[in-house]
Order: structure tokens, then sequence, then C-alpha cells
């Protein structure tokens, strides 16, 4: 057998498509919105950035490898017991994590249509096989996600609120996921955006947890808190899976300024609802303008909307991407999500909000 000229990747490396962020620039534009990467137009909280500023002349020791602080900070403001959390940097590192732990190859994960496309990426890093379970109406659909499992199931994602449709299971729905799927399979929570949501028939994930030996429940501090820099996520899970998952990841996973702006962010609950407040206005002020426009929006309760257009008559998403990037107003494609004619838009601050409704009535001849 003939050796391979240089180092080869393992099984299934290549077969990944690298996730590709928002994008940022509009060439030739002299002032940009950027409207791709929901983050919120309201930045950090002044506690966090002063935090941050006092963190900054001792650089040069170790953060604490446990973020004890920071995890103190999240258990206060939940009422959790910090044993129970793990600290990340960024919830997109708990992804690859779970899956590295819980998966082998030849291991099954399920997620659902038009899902984060992290979770696919990590399945297939850990050499395990990705399954996508149908939506129904641009929403998870329990029965959908139930019909996918097998014997080779082990982990299963579910983003709730999802990205990019906003779109959410309420509580019993997700119980009945849990209640359904076997006890050795774990079930994945992904809560980025559980900070706007307010909903009476929403949960996060908390109580799931407390009550389940196979529920994991990940969040992040790059959404409302405005921290997107810092790259700071956590998890709550039970105990054996806190202590598995301690076993794998690195130390001194989360920075040290991460763990002081994290904490100071958490604790400012005032600047968080100016933040839900701001983002119940505007988006819901910017759903009503783009109906009116004739363009249909998917029912969001996260941050950002999901906009499609018509299918032909140089209307078409792309279209409306190159018109709005041509004027400075920067939105995400979801072609990789299962939606080719559409665009997802942030709610951004006041003038990006007017701007680019004003633009696309423009693009639409209104």
């Amino acid at each position: 057998m003939t050796s391979p000229d240089r180092p080869q990747p393992k099984p299934g490396v290549m077969d990944i498509a690298a996730y590709v962020p928002g994008r940022e620039s509009a060439p030739g534009v002299a002032k940009v919105w950027k409207l791709s990467s929901n983050e919120t137009p309201l930045g950090p909280s002044p506690a966090a950035l002063e935090a941050v500023r006092e963190a900054s002349s001792h650089l040069d020791r170790y953060p604490d490898g446990s973020a004890t602080k920071l995890r103190d900070a999240i258990a206060e403001a939940h009422g959790l017991n910090p044993a129970n959390i793990l600290c990340s940097n960024g919830s997109d590192e708990l992804l690859g994590l779970l899956s590295q732990t819980y998966l082998k190859p030849g291991d099954e994960g399920i997620f659902t249509e038009h899902g984060f496309l992290v979770y696919k990426i990590q399945i297939l890093a850990a050499g395990g096989i990705p399954v996508v379970a149908k939506e129904k109406d641009e929403r998870a659909d329990v029965d959908a996600m139930l019909a996918a499992v097998t014997e080779r199931t082990k982990i299963v994602f579910l983003a709730n609120p999802n990205n990019p449709t906003g779109t959410y299971l309420p509580v019993d729905e997700v119980k009945r996921l849990r209640a359904g799927l076997p006890r050795h399979v774990l079930l994945v929570l992904d809560a980025a955006y559980a900070e706007y949501v307010r909903r009476n028939d929403y949960e996060a994930g908390i109580e799931l947890v407390s009550s389940s030996d196979n529920v994991v429940m990940t969040r992040t501090f790059s959404k409302i808190y405005g921290l997107a820099g810092l790259r700071i996520g956590w998890m709550y899970a039970p105990a054996h899976v806190v202590d598995a998952v301690n076993r794998v990841r690195g130390p001194f996973n989360v920075n040290a300024l991460a763990i002081e702006a994290g904490a100071a962010a958490i604790r400012d609950r005032a600047h968080v609802e100016r933040a839900v407040d701001f983002n119940e206005t505007w988006r819901a002020w910017l759903e009503e303008e783009l109906t009116g426009l004739g363009l249909r929006v998917t029912p969001s309760i996260g941050n950002f909307l999901l906009i499609h257009f018509p299918e032909n008559g140089g209307k078409t998403a792309a279209d409306a991407d190159a018109f709005l990037t041509a004027r400075g107003y920067v939105l995400r494609g979801v072609k990789g999500y299962g939606f080719p004619n559409a665009l997802r838009l942030t709610v951004g601050p006041e003038e990006a909000n007017r701007g680019v409704v004003s633009a696309l009535a423009e693009f639409l001849g209104r």
C-alpha cells in the first residue's frame, strides 16, 4: 500500500463546508450598516466595558481555568448551581465539545432542516453522521425529529429560537421531544436568543435540564449582552455531562477579559431590559413595514427577521442583496440554510432600520 506524500485529514473532514460569517463590508460605500450577524445595536453594558478596562492591566497572568467568577454570576442571575455550569470560548465551542465527547465515528447527530449550520460541521468533525429532520412551516417538527432517531443516534441539536427563521417550539413541545428520545441520547437546547423572548409558552431549557439526565442548555453572551468580540458561551448541564466535557475542553478556554466582562454584563439587568424593549419595538416595526411592501416575513421572536423575495422579475434575494449592499446595508444571505431566495435582517439602530426599509421600497418600486 502506497503512503500519501503529505498528511491527510481524517475521513469526513473534507466533507465539511466551512462556516462563512456574515459580511461586514460594502466596497465603495462610505457608511456601512452591518445587519448580517445579529449583533445588538445597543452595544455592551458600560459595566462590562469598565470591567475590561480594569482587567486589561493583568494580561500577564493566566485566567482562572474554571471561570469561577463568571460561573457564579451566571448562577446568581438564573438561580442555578454553579457546579452545573461550564463556560466556553463562545457557545460554538460547546457544540464542538459536546460532539467530541458524545459522538464516535458512525454515530448519528440530528438537527432540523433550517437549523444552525455549526451543528452539521461539529457532527462531521467528530466523525459522526449528520441527520436532517424536516421542518414544518419553517419551524422544528417534533414528530419528524423523533422519526429520525435510530439505534445509532447519540445527540440531537435544537436551536430554540432558531436561527435564521426566528421561530420557536413551545415548552410543551420541547418536553414531548425529550420524552420521546431514548435516555442515552443527549438533547442539546441551543438558546442563544433566549433573552429576547417574551412568550408565556417559552422556556429556554433550565427546567428540562434540572429534571433530566440527558438534556443540556447552551447560551451565549454574543447577542443581547453585546460581547461577541470576547467570545463567551456557557452551558447548564447535569453533573455527569459537565464532568465529561471538562475532561475534553482545553485549559483556560475563557480569557480573563471575557470572565470579567461577562460577570459584569449579566448583572446589569437594566441594560438587558433596554435591549429587549428596543428589539420588541423595532422588530415589530420592521415586520409591519416589510410586509407592507409585499414581502413575506417569517414571524420571529429573535433579534432578526427572515425576508422572502419574489423568485423572478429582477426582484430576487440576490438582486435585493446587491441593491442594498451598494447603499451600505449588509444583510445575510441564507442559501446555505435552505433559503436560496431570502435574506436575514438583523434589527439594527433606528437609522439603519428606517434606511433599509426605504431602500427596499425603492428596490421594489413602491
